[in-house]
C-alpha cells in the first residue's frame, strides 16, 4: 500500500469548493497510462484503484477508499499519467483538476503539507519498488544502458531494470517481444511501446516530459541548468511571482545529484543524498508553478537585443527577459584515449547506489582529492573489497573537509596513494585492467581492477556563452565587480555598475560553478540562487 492520509470532514469540505462531484460505476476507468495530466480523485464513497501496466501486465499498486485522494507528483510536474485508475466500486468522488489543484495548495497551508508530503512519499516509494509504466532491459556492458537508467533515476520516473546478463525475466522478454541483443538498451514504455538502444532525449519525448511547456510564451527568467543552484534560483523566482523556465541537458541534480551523502549540508545532521535533495527541491519549484525543462541542451544565446533568445539542439527558442546561468561544471576526464569507450563500462562519474551495486564485493579506484571524491571513497567503502584513492597532490589538507579526512584515514578498507594518476587502462568489452604512476617514487602499478570512478577538478560547459559574455582563461563565467579582470573581456554597455552576480551581459546572470571564483559547497549554491532573483527583480524593473 501507498502512503495515504485520511481526509477529515472540514478538509474534504475545503476541497470541494474547487472540485465537482462524480459519480463512478463498478470498473470504470477513469484515467489511463500515457493520459495528459490526470485529475486528482478524493473518495467520497466506493474505491478506485490504481494499476502499473508495463512490458504486458497489469499489476494493483494500491487501492484508495473513503476520505483517501489519488495522485502522485505528475500532479504538480503537469506530466502525463503513469498508471492507470479504475472504480471497483460504484461511488461517488470529488474530482480535481491538476490547475486546480496547485491554485489549491498555493491558498491552503494545511492541505499543501498534506498533499505535497503524501506525493512525495508515494513518488519514492513508487522509485523504489519500479513500479510504473517503463521496463528497462540492459546489460552491464551497455554505456547506453547505465545512462538511460542514471537519466531516469535522476528524473524521479519508477522503472524497472532487467539485466540480460543476469536476470533471466530479461531472456523471457527479448523473445516475448521478439527482440535481440543488438537492441540494447531496450525501454518498454505503457505496455508494448518498444524503444531500442534509445538516448535519454528520445526517452523524454516519448513519454511527453517536456510537453506541457509553452515554448511561445515569454518569460521573466530563465534558469540554464538544474543543479542546486538552479533550483534554488527557480524555488525563489517561482515564490516571488516569476514566470521562470528551467531548462536542463539531462536530469535535474547537476554535479551534487551524483553524490550518495552530503553531510555539511545545514539542517541535515544526517546527511541527505544529492538525488534526495534534488528531488525536494524540483517538487518545491513546481509547486511555486515553476516549469523544469529535462534532456534538453542550450545551445546559442542570441544577445545582439533584448528580448534574449535561447536556441535549443533542435532549434526551437525561446524569448526572455532575463537568464540566470546556472550550468555546473563538469568531471575533468583522464587524458586516456580510450576514457570514453569505457565509460559506463567501468569508468563512473557518479557514485550513487546504482553505481555502488555494479561493483560490490569489488576493488575499486576513486581518482580526485576534493569533498566528491572523498565521499564517493567513503560510500563505496560499504559496499566494495576496498576502496584505492588516486590523487595528483601530495596531501588533501587543501581539498577536503577534515571530517571526510578523518574518516578517510580511519577507514582500513581505504587507501590513499599520493602524487599518483592513471596512465593506462585496458580491457575488452568492460574494464579491466588499469596502470598508475606514483610520481614521487617513479614507479607503476598494474592491477586487476574493473571499476575506476573519476572525481576530477570540473570544467565549465560554456563554449556557447563565448561570444556573448566575459569568461576567465579557463572558461567559467565573470561576474559583477571581476568583469574588469576577465580573459576576454566585454564592455559594459550601461551607466550603471553591474550587479554582484551580473555577466558581462545586463540581465544576464551567473551563479553555482559555472561562475569564475565560486566556492565549490552546495550550500553556497543555494544560497547564490536565492540571492540571484533580487538581482534579477531590478534587472526586470529598468526595462
Amino acid at each position: 500500500m501507498l502512503y495515504s492520509p485520511v481526509l477529515n470532514s472540514e478538509q474534504i469540505e475545503r476541497i470541494r469548493v474547487v472540485s465537482k462531484l462524480r459519480s463512478v460505476q463498478h470498473g470504470e476507468i477513469l484515467y489511463n497510462q500515457n493520459d495528459p495530466t490526470p485529475p486528482v480523485f478524493v473518495v467520497l464513497s466506493g474505491q478506485i484503484q490504481i494499476l502499473a501496466l508495463a512490458a504486458g501486465s497489469e499489476k494493483i499498486v494500491t487501492t484508495y477508499s473513503a476520505g483517501q485522494f489519488s495522485g502522485e507528483l505528475v500532479m504538480i510536474s503537469g506530466r502525463r499519467s503513469i498508471y492507470r485508475c479504475r472504480a471497483i466500486e460504484e461511488g461517488v468522488l470529488l474530482q480535481i483538476s491538476a490547475r486546480e489543484l496547485r491554485i489549491l495548495i498555493e491558498k491552503d497551508a494545511e492541505l499543501c503539507d498534506i498533499f505535497m508530503m503524501t506525493y512525495l512519499e508515494r513518488r519514492l516509494l513508487l522509485r523504489e519498488r519500479g513500479e510504473g509504466n517503463v521496463v528497462v532491459i540492459g546489460s552491464l556492458y551497455s554505456s547506453n544502458s547505465l545512462a538511460i537508467r542514471e537519466f531516469l533515476t535522476r528524473d524521479g520516473h519508477p522503472f524497472i531494470y532487467f539485466d540480460v546478463d543476469f536476470d533471466e525475466m530479461a531472456q523471457v522478454l527479448l523473445r516475448r517481444f521478439d527482440l535481440s541483443l543488438d537492441d540494447i538498451p531496450i525501454v518498454i514504455c505503457n505496455i508494448d511501446n518498444i524503444l531500442r538502444n534509445p538516448s535519454p532525449q528520445d526517452v523524454a519525448s516519448y513519454l511527453g516530459f517536456n510537453e506541457n511547456i509553452d515554448d511561445m510564451e515569454i518569460r521573466d527568467v530563465i534558469v540554464v541548468g538544474a543543479g542546486p543552484a538552479g533550483l534554488s534560483a527557480a524555488v525563489y523566482a517561482a515564490s516571488e511571482g516569476l514566470d521562470v523556465l528551467v531548462i536542463e541537458k539531462g536530469a535535474p541534480g547537476g554535479q551534487a545529484g551524483s553524490s550518495s551523502k552530503i553531510e555539511n549540508y545545514l539542517g541535515f545532521p544526517t546527511g541527505l543524498s544529492g538525488h534526495e535533495l534534488a528531488a525536494r527541491a524540483i517538487a518545491q519549484a513546481e509547486k511555486f508553478g515553476a516549469e523544469i525543462m529535462v534532456a534538453r541542451t542550450v545551445k546559442r544565446l542570441n544577445c545582439d537585443k533584448r528580448l534574449y533568445v535561447v536556441s535549443l539542439d533542435d532549434g526551437q527558442e525561446i524569448h526572455c527577459r532575463t537568464i540566470v546561468l546556472a550550468t555546473g561544471a563538469q568531471y575533468n576526464k583522464p587524458a586516456l584515449f580510450n576514457v570514453d569507450f569505457f565509460a559506463g563500462r567501468g569508468v563512473y562519474y557518479n557514485a550513487t547506489f546504482m553505481e555502488a551495486h555494479a561493483c560490490a564485493d569489488e576493488r575499486v579506484i576513486v581518482i580526485g582529492g576534493g569533498n566528491s571524491a572523498g565521499q564517493a571513497a567513503v560510500f563505496l567503502a560499504q559496499s566494495t573489497k576496498n576502496v584505492q584513492m588516486l590523487v595528483r597532490s601530495g596531501t588533501l589538507a587543501q581539498t577536503m573537509s577534515r571530517y571526510l579526512i578523518r574518516r578517510i584515514e580511519e577507514n582500513p578498507l581505504i587507501r590513499v596513494c599520493y602524487s599518483s594518476e592513471i596512465t593506462k587502462m585496458e580491457g575488452s568489452r568492460h574494464l579491466e585492467r588499469v596502470t598508475w604512476m606514483d610520481k614521487s617514487k617513479g614507479a607503476s602499478s598494474t592491477e586487476l581492477i574493473r571499476h575506476v570512478f573519476v572525481m576530477t577538478g570540473a570544467s565549465p560547459d560554456t563554449d556557447w556563452l563565448s561570444d556573448c559574455v566575459a569568461l576567465d582563461g579557463k572558461g567559467f563565467v565573470v561576474s559583477g565587480p571581476d568583469l574588469e579582470k576577465a580573459q576576454t573581456p566585454i564592455p559594459w554597455p550601461l551607466s550603471r555598475q553591474p550587479h554582484m552576480l551580473e555577466t558581462s551581459l545586463p540581465g544576464v546572470f551567473v551563479i553555482g560553478d559555472a561562475r569564475s571564483g565560486n566556492v565549490k559547497r552546495v550550500a553556497s549554491a543555494v544560497g547564490e540562487g536565492s540571492i540571484v532573483i533580487s538581482l534579477v527583480h531590478d534587472a526586470l524593473a529598468e526595462r
